[in-house]
């Protein structure tokens, strides 16, 4: 293990301070946002933006990166999410936000991706996958101690905008006094949409929905919980909930995708998401029991979705193309990030914190009637072409470079992994 992490030590500690601010920052601006008393699609445009400017960074960054090298593009992008951060407090408008909060999506999308770049250098056919869980562990661990933070502060004063930017400021350093020479480029991100679609339309439709999902959750979990008086720390812990139940499921519900119709166990997640939704709708925050437990159940399936994406898509897909296919569906996914957050906004304006769910629900349940219909339109790949399912980072957003340390990137790992054959 030790051998194992020495080589990245600092980049994953680098990481760590980066998803721990962007956990804080996730949780903290949209509260801040509802005790301005901003609309709800006011919150969700500056989501929206966020999300924009995320999915263009994952084509814009690799070229900047070929042009002035990878230290430097991370610690300007660092710079730029400090900065964002203390604007937040220094202009505070919601036009002005949708700008600012747009400047921390491109530059997050940037530091995640020279970091993983740097780490992807390290990895070898032999720990590729123990390298993988534990920055999978990181990851998880520093998103839920960034949203913890929040309560102990007030959203209302500058304190904890302050703290979130010294956070940043902090993951600079431990990659800059890193000894780790610089990797290879980034990757380029494909475009090749309309080919991914001949090849599995449930896997593509299926990501933009996973997509719509998650730019929903995201950018609305925190003014739903504040708007339905929810504290601070029970507004972290629903958000904590939904990841532990995707972590704790991620494995289990894989495993039956890889031995049965995949598609069959994206139809049953679409259900399961459905009617935790619909627990939550009905029964709403009153009851803290079974609100939470409806968390936890929507999170089993809310983060999963996007990894059993994958593994359909490159179910009908050669093994070298495992790159390719996941920086395809990232780019789909990036779209329905933007969108989600716009739909739900709207709703929630309209019908009030409960539409929060409602609109998650309907999208959970055309997610399971898009599966089943592709079920009776063509029968499942053979085992022996089947790629083998693998989680990813709950709560964390996707780029060119994860898809790299993925296991799965590795031509060899087909291989090594292959089912028995029919």
């Amino acid at each position: 293990m030790l051998s194992t992490v020495a080589p990245v030590a600092a980049l994953l500690v680098s990481t760590f301070l980066l998803l721990s601010a962007g956990g804080l920052a996730g949780y903290l601006l949209p509260l801040r946002a509802v005790g301005e008393g901003w609309p709800t699609l006011a919150i969700s445009l500056i989501a929206t933006g966020y999300a924009i400017a995320f999915t263009l960074s994952c084509i814009v960054t690799p070229r900047l990166v070929r042009r002035v090298g990878h230290l430097r593009v991370f610690g300007v992008l660092t710079a730029l999410m400090a900065m964002s951060l203390l604007l937040h407090v220094l202009v505070v408008h919601p036009v002005a936000w949708v700008f600012i909060r747009a400047v921390a999506g491109f530059s997050v999308a940037g530091c995640y991706m020279v970091i993983e770049s740097w780490i992807n250098e390290k990895v070898t056919n032999e720990n590729r996958g123990a390298l993988f869980s534990i920055y999978m562990v990181i990851s998880m661990a520093a998103l839920t101690v960034g949203q913890y933070i929040v309560p102990l502060g007030d959203p209302a004063t500058a304190t904890l905008f302050m703290v979130c930017a010294v956070i940043y400021c902090l993951a600079v350093v431990p990659t800059a006094l890193s000894t780790a020479s610089s990797p290879a480029p980034l990757t380029q991100v494909n475009f090749d949409v309309p080919s991914l679609f001949r090849r599995s339309p449930a896997a593509v439709v299926g990501t933009l929905i996973a997509g719509l999902i998650a730019g929903v959750w995201n950018g609305l979990a925190a003014v739903y919980a504040s708007k339905t008086g929810l504290s601070t720390a029970e507004g972290a812990s629903m958000l904590a909930m939904a990841m532990i139940g995707g972590t704790v499921f991620q494995y289990p519900l894989g495993r039956a995708s890889d031995r049965t119709d995949r598609r069959r166990v994206m139809a049953f997640a679409g259900l399961v998401g459905a009617a935790s939704c619909g627990i939550a709708f009905a029964f709403g925050v009153e009851s803290r029991l079974v609100f939470f437990g409806a968390m936890f159940l929507l999170g089993t399936v809310l983060y999963p979705i996007y990894s059993l994406n994958v593994a359909h898509a490159n179910d009908h897909a050669e093994p070298y193309e495992f790159v390719d296919v996941s920086s395809g569906l990232m780019v789909v996914y990036g779209v329905g990030t933007i969108c989600g957050p716009v739909v739900a906004g709207e709703a929630m304006d309209a019908a009030g914190p409960g539409g929060f769910f409602a609109v998650i629900g309907l999208l959970f349940l055309c997610y399971t009637l898009y599966a089943t219909w592709r079920i009776t339109r063509r029968v499942r790949p053979p085992k022996r072409t089947r790629a083998e399912f693998q989680p990813t980072v709950p709560g964390a957003e996707a780029t060119p470079q994860k898809a790299e340390l993925d296991p799965r990137a590795d031509p060899d790992f087909a291989i090594e992994t292959e089912a028995p054959r029919d």
